[in-house]
């Protein structure tokens, strides 16, 4: 037989002499109960048994007295000299008995001569020894910015080992404009909690949210855990584009009264560029220019993406003094969404010969939409003529009239949406 087995042997034959005493043998039995909180220091004091039993000091040395227990950690020691329990073993609540509650464990004092055994039973009470936890440190949304109001959100629930006031106990989200936190409770009794948007959210005004949310325990001191919620708001293609007026070189103390080609101005010549923005992002944002109509159709066009405006052929004295052209730009975007401008060209090499076209250019009526447009206009007086100077590659200078050519309130360039 090796020593394994002996022992083993020596192990069965000791507890079924212990069950025959208890079972045809007289035995005083006698039973308390403690309360320690976890985390107890090693010799900390549990209990005073003697005093607690009614035993004599004396009969603990006599009678052999020890503790019988079934667990592999012998939690507590007894002290015969004192006769008290002390801690023998660090325990840890939430290792020894997970989320069960109470949690408590027992074991025996045996003493000899005469026989005696007593039930001891410890209860571990929970201190605030940990904090809630998130799954992830960071959670991230995306949203639309059509996301209607009421829409929740649910959010991965913390869990916090802790049991009672020392659990999970709230939430709490960082304040902002958009959302509303709401907490509710699992049928196992967690707490988890949702985001509900209750103001709409507007990509352009702000693309995206950094908020935190907060778990909150109840213990003493309290205890918390932290998440970052990061909210990015998907863009809809909610936005027209709008021609900037600022591309127009509109010299101060009055507007823009036309462009000038001369005509002398070979194929592509660059008449002026128009140029518009869209807030909105992706391809709600890309757009393209389009001639939507002119005087002479087959004498200019607009580049598709850049927006400039070119002769398409050879000006000729043929071609009338007067032009106008209606630009349209569209974004990309389902469904899309326009914009026209409208821009004056004049044909012509010099100064005077323009000046009597002015005030017909002025006095043209064309209905615009009644949306008014970001561009701000200056009211008309002295007017300044911008023209091409032949002489130059694309450079202009500004000739300034000493009279009053345009008496109208409106302006010879107009931006229309739709």
């Amino acid at each position: 037989m090796t020593l394994g087995e002996q022992l083993l042997s020596k192990r069965v034959r000791w507890l079924v002499s212990l069950l025959y005493l208890v079972i045809f043998i007289d035995v005083v039995c006698g039973q308390i109960r403690y309360s320690i909180p976890e985390e107890m220091k090693k010799g900390s004091l549990v209990g005073n048994v003697v005093q607690d039993l009614g035993l004599d000091l004396k009969r603990l040395r006599t009678g052999r007295a020890r503790i019988v227990t079934g667990e592999s950690i012998q939690y507590t020691e007894l002290n015969i000299d004192k006769g008290i329990l002390v801690v023998n073993e660090r325990i840890d609540r939430e290792q020894l008995c997970g989320d069960v509650t109470p949690c408590s464990f027992s074991f025996e004092i045996i003493l000899e001569n005469p026989m005696e055994l007593h039930r001891v039973t410890i209860e571990i009470l929970d201190i605030n020894d940990h904090a809630p936890v998130f799954p992830n440190k960071d959670f991230q949304f995306e949203i639309s910015e059509s996301a209607t109001v009421g829409l929740r959100f649910p959010i991965k629930y913390a869990e916090d080992s802790d049991v009672g006031l020392n659990a999970l106990q709230n939430y709490v989200l960082t304040q902002n404009p958009n959302f509303i936190l709401k907490q509710l409770t699992n049928p196992d009794g967690s707490k988890y909690a949702e985001m509900i948007l209750q103001k709409p959210l507007d990509r352009e005004q702000n693309p995206r949210l950094s908020l935190k949310l907060v778990a909150v325990d109840g213990g003493t001191p309290q205890r918390s855990g932290t998440v970052n919620i990061d909210v990015i708001v998907l863009d809809v293609n909610d936005n027209a584009p709008v021609f900037n007026q600022s591309v127009y070189k509109a010299s101060t103390g009055g507007s823009l009264v036309a462009e000038m080609v001369p005509r002398s101005a070979d194929v592509g010549y660059l008449v002026t560029k128009v140029v518009a923005v869209d807030v909105d992002s992706g391809q709600n944002a890309w757009l393209s220019y389009k001639l939507q109509k002119s005087t002479e159709r087959a004498l200019f066009d607009v580049g598709l993406q850049n927006g400039e405006i070119r002769t398409v052929r050879q000006v000729t004295d043929k071609d009338v003094v007067k032009q106008r052209l209606t630009v349209v730009v569209e974004d990309n975007g389902q469904p899309s969404h326009s914009a026209t401008v409208n821009v004056n060209v004049v044909v012509a090499d010099s100064f005077p010969e323009v000046l009597s076209e002015f005030t017909d250019f002025t006095n043209d009526k064309e209905t615009t939409d009644s949306r008014k447009s970001d561009c701000q206009f200056v009211s008309p007086g002295s007017q300044n003529v911008l023209i091409m100077d032949p002489s130059s590659t694309g450079t202009m200078r500004q000739l300034q009239s000493e009279r009053h050519i345009m008496d109208e309130p409106d302006s010879p360039i107009e931006v229309r949406y739709q």
